[in-house]
């Protein structure tokens, strides 16, 4: 049966316990391709590159601006700065949002939410 894609893989944020060969284990379930974590569920995500983060791509995000204070980018196996308008648009919603390396962002993730901060990420799958 096909997955709907408007409905989260899961229901509520949860730790993200293993990440790579293309995917990322959380909650005793596994998913393949990238994801977007908010404090509401964790959602499938379309990018599968950094050139793919786009507002269009985290508008979940800022659409759930009033639940967050920090977001993370995990942006694959290498870094990479977020567009000013993207920037601009984080500040707007009072959202501090860095971007990492999927690996740093899953750490620091997992960190953040472990202390109850109030975090979303949004992590492209690495090999």
């Amino acid at each position: 049966m096909a997955r709907d894609p408007h409905l989260p893989h899961l229901p509520r944020a949860a730790l993200i316990d293993a990440y790579g060969k293309g995917g990322f284990r959380f909650a005793g379930m596994a998913h393949r391709g990238s994801l977007l974590c908010l404090p509401n569920g964790i959602w499938a995500a379309s990018v599968v590159t950094a050139a793919d983060i786009s507002e269009e791509a985290l508008a979940p995000v800022f659409a759930n601006s009033a639940a967050i204070d920090y977001c993370l980018i995990g942006a694959g196996a290498s870094a990479t700065v977020l567009p000013e308008p993207l920037r601009v648009r984080f500040r707007e919603c009072g959202i501090a949002a860095e971007a990492m390396t999927t690996g740093a962002a899953v750490r620091t993730y997992n960190i953040l939410f472990g202390e109850g901060r109030r975090v979303a990420a949004l992590l492209i799958a690495v090999e």
